[in-house]
């Protein structure tokens, strides 16, 4: 195995591990009005390393990190005692962990377009989970009748609801996580560290 594929495989180790860690920091939860949480910047680490070695690797490293996610929503959130129906279930796996945070590893999709393709790239990637987030609201959560307890005010229309329901925690998110993105793009020896360039010369 060659240094930089010794060197890409210890770093995404390292995001993905600082990933899990700012992941469990949410200050934010309880001031949410409808549930979710808003944690420190979790998806950045993941961000940053889909930016310099690319959407391969990026998508390998935040498929690992849906897993931990989802091994969360099992024993922290009690997934399986939400008494959704097996294709619920299936369903809510999927859209709300694994191709949720695994659309994080999109962020580099346009990295080799300067700092406004890396700030491009992360919004993107967010994006990409809050849709994620949105459909199953729309196709498993309404379903089940317990959103209109939470949201009682939109409960003529499953489509505003989910909106709201992911928007209160993911809006958040997404320009918190720019804002960290910025600022240590904004530092030329953080960003020369980060640049895909930095990646290539290092083969």
């Amino acid at each position: 195995m060659s240094n930089h594929k010794t060197k890409a495989i210890v770093e995404g180790a390292m995001m993905l591990a600082l990933g899990i860690a700012l992941s469990l920091i949410t200050p934010f939860k309880k001031l949410l009005p409808f549930g979710g949480s808003i944690t420190l910047v979790s998806m950045l680490p993941i961000c940053l390393y889909s930016i310099k070695y690319g959407l391969v690797r990026g998508l390998c490293v935040s498929f690992l990190f849906s897993l931990f996610q989802f091994f969360q929503g099992v024993t922290k959130d009690g997934l399986f005692g939400w008494g959704l129906t097996a294709g619920m279930l299936t369903a809510c796996i999927l859209l709300d962990y694994i191709v949720a945070y695994t659309a994080v590893g999109f962020a580099g999709i346009f990295r080799k377009k300067g700092m406004g393709g890396w700030i491009a790239g992360t919004v993107f990637a967010l994006l990409l989970r809050f849709a994620s987030h949105f459909f199953s609201g729309v196709y498993v959560f309404a379903s089940t009748g317990k959103i209109w307890e939470e949201l009682d005010f939109v409960a003529e229309n499953k489509y505003i609801y989910s909106a709201v329901y992911n928007g209160a925690y993911m809006l958040p998110e997404i320009i918190l996580t720019v804002i960290a993105a910025v600022i240590l793009f904004s530092v030329p020896a953080i960003r020369n560290i980060l640049s895909p360039q930095t990646a290539k010369t290092e083969k």
